[in-house]
């Protein structure tokens, strides 16, 4: 004998109005991978810029290169950042979210602070030519 089967009344794993939240695993896994990409991208920019410090020979004396092309640099990866964590809250990968929104931040936080910190040497050098530190100085 056949019953008749009735379709479920409400099935929100299927459809346009299906919410699940991503794999715990690969959520975790996508996380660290993009903090471990971004933080060597900051180190490199920022060793990048260090190098500019340093000259091998002993008869001129080195001075840093000005800040200002490297906050742009770290400001694209705040951006790419920003952009990850917004696909990774649509996709509800909330490890993802906050790892990148943690790395918005700190990208936030260094390129005003380096853009601070060239705007006042940039002044410096501007009201004292013969401060140290200064691209006139050689």
């Amino acid at each position: 004998m056949d019953l008749p089967v009735a379709p479920p009344a409400f099935d929100a794993t299927t459809g346009p109005g299906a919410h699940r939240r991503a794999d715990l695993g690969a959520d975790i896994g996508v996380g660290c991978a993009l903090l471990l990409l971004e933080l060597t991208a900051l180190a490199g920019i920022f060793w990048l810029w260090f190098l500019t410090g340093f000259d091998l020979d002993p008869a001129e004396t080195a001075t840093a290169a000005p800040l200002w092309p490297h906050p742009a640099a770290v400001g694209g990866i705040g951006v790419l950042a920003l952009a990850a964590a917004a696909l990774a809250a649509r996709a509800r990968a909330l490890v993802t979210m906050v790892t990148q929104a943690v790395v918005v931040v700190l990208t936030a936080v260094v390129v005003f602070g380096g853009a601070t910190a060239q705007s006042h040497q940039d002044r410096l050098c501007r009201d004292t030519p013969s401060a140290a530190d200064c691209q006139d100085n050689r």
